[in-house]
């Protein structure tokens, strides 16, 4: 630690920021692809992108939805029904499956999922099956290829150390109102902090905003004792007077009953809500004496996350719980906070602004990575006769694989969706594995050689593999840029564009590292700060 306030801070940031930065940059950029995940969705499912829905009622939708689980899956314990929305025109429907003999009981693995054209409930044209957008959401606070819980910790200890650094950040700067509006461009390390700067104070609410509200949604898990205070071994009670939702340890009669029409329900759901459209329909036990429908309101009608639910009883049809008018301040709070961090509510302009403070984010926890790989160099190259020693090594092979690396994987992910075959068992799964194998090859690679080529080679990689998207599309089924713009299907047609410009970006990043002179190790070592161009890792090489 060092001596002054100002001094421990810098101090704090520093190692608060370097020592997680790694998960926080894919934390950060799978979060904000997060913003865009139905239209992610759509575009991985190429089959969809000329269906045109024509407007329907709910009610209707619903019903027709029933028709074809009653088909489909009469005995599943749950149904689960998504109408249609802006964003996502087709009625998703889905309900818990057998596996295959010999496959995994995981509970993921077990829901089927179904898009539906909402005026007839016939099933569209076959979707290949994807995660999609769905993906990128769960890996940013969920993790992969272990418990979820495991994956949860990691990230909200990573949050912690995020806001300890923005708030550390905070006190460190002098002119914090100076640094929004100083950029030096091409003067070495005094170009990364400035860029470091800009990027943080620019969109600073939004950092200090995403952080908090990050840690706020997963409260009930890093703070349980209140909950087990008042219902001791009884969470779920909690959880289901919270949310109006059938108690969790409700069971099936086991006696055959007939399920009430949904049209009636959603209708007077609706009425409830002074005439807001419902989101989602959860029905439980169907055909069975026991029998509930959930209707939940659809999200982005309020900033709170909390939607209401009412649920009826799925024989009779008659209203069984509503919840109270008013949640409380404490509910309601965090229900603002929710939503405020997942951005349901926005309109366009604003998911947009989140979008692009998202990048920033992206862009603030990068250059702060190589800022610190940047200030090193020259005490290392001093300290080991012109060499570069192991930590300083390490670092360089770790932002190589998670800046330039992450985005390579991302695009890869992209394109395992339209080159892998359709109609194959666990096809979203082989998706992913794609996404990490990637990103493994990227990242050992970038530990074995930690230099300028490789920032090169990888964003190169990336880069191409991100421009080249809007043709694969086309080329693969789905509607291409030129035909998704006249026919306003703008869901694909920006995430064509957002991926052109990513493509973009990435290439010339590298093309600009390539003209980037390498200083020479004597004169690196004696400078602190040089006025050469921006040093990266393996810039003595």
């Amino acid at each position: 630690m060092k001596e002054g306030i100002r001094q421990s801070m810098a101090w704090l940031h520093t190692w608060s920021g370097l020592l997680v930065g790694w998960v926080l940059f894919m934390v950060f950029a799978a979060g904000t692809a997060s913003y865009f995940r139905d239209e992610i969705t759509l575009w991985m499912k190429p089959e969809l992108h000329g269906v045109a829905h024509a407007a329907v009622p709910e009610a209707l939708a619903a019903t027709n939805a029933v028709t074809t689980l009653q088909e489909k899956a009469p005995k599943s314990q749950r149904w689960f029904i998504t109408l249609p929305t802006e964003r996502e025109p087709g009625l998703r429907v889905s309900y818990n499956a057998k596996p295959p003999p010999g496959e995994s009981t995981g509970r993921r693995r077990n829901i089927k999922t179904l898009v539906l054209d909402p005026a007839t409930g016939a099933e569209l044209s076959a979707p290949r099956e994807t995660r999609g957008g769905d993906f990128f959401y769960r890996l940013h606070f969920d993790l992969h290829y272990m418990p979820p819980i495991w994956g949860r910790w990691i990230v909200g200890f990573c949050a912690m150390f995020m806001l300890v650094a923005i708030l550390s950040g905070i006190v460190t700067h002098k002119r914090i109102f100076k640094d929004f509006f100083t950029f030096r461009p091409k003067k070495g390390q005094r170009s990364w902090l400035d860029f470091h700067n800009v990027s943080a104070v620019l969109a600073l609410p939004y950092h200090l905003m995403i952080t908090y509200t990050g840690l706020l949604t997963l409260m009930f898990m890093y703070f349980p004792q209140a909950i087990q205070a008042v219902y001791p071994d009884r969470q779920e009670a909690f959880f289901s007077e919270l949310f109006n939702s059938p108690p969790a340890d409700a069971r099936a009669a086991r006696v055959s009953a007939a399920l009430a029409p949904l049209g009636p329900m959603v209708e007077q759901a609706s009425g409830a809500w002074n005439g807001a459209p419902v989101g989602r329909v959860t029905v439980a036990f169907p055909n069975d004496a026991n029998a509930t429908v959930s209707i939940t309101q659809q999200t982005g009608h309020a900033i709170n996350y909390d939607v209401p639910t009412l649920v009826f009883d799925g024989v009779t049809g008659k209203l069984v719980s509503a919840p109270a008018g008013h949640g409380g301040a404490a509910k309601d709070t965090r229900g603002v906070m929710y939503g405020l961090h997942v951005a349901r509510f926005a309109d366009p302009f604003t998911r947009w602004l989140f979008f692009a403070c998202g990048l920033a984010g992206c862009l603030m926890v990068a250059t702060g990575l190589l800022l610190w790989a940047v200030k090193e160099r020259p005490k290392h190259l001093k300290a080991h006769a012109g060499r570069i020693g192991f930590g300083l090594r390490l670092v360089d092979g770790l932002n190589i694989g998670a800046v330039a690396g992450l985005p390579l994987a991302m695009a890869v992910y992209f394109w395992a969706n339209r080159l892998i075959e359709t109609g194959i068992a666990q096809r979203p799964d082989a998706e992913i594995r794609w996404f990490f194998t990637a990103w493994a090859i990227a990242a050992i690679a970038a530990l074995a050689r930690p230099g300028r080529p490789m920032w090169r080679i990888q964003l190169v990689i990336g880069g191409a593999a991100f421009a080249l998207l809007p043709l694969l599309n086309g080329a693969t089924g789905g509607a291409h840029l030129l035909t998704s713009i006249a026919q306003g299907l703008w869901p694909v047609a920006g995430f064509d564009i957002v991926t052109l410009l990513l493509g973009a970006f990435l290439l010339y990043s590298s093309h600009y590292l390539g003209n980037a002179r390498a200083p020479k190790p004597a004169r690196a070592a004696q400078k602190t700060d040089t006025d050469s161009k921006p040093e990266l890792a393996g810039s003595n090489a």
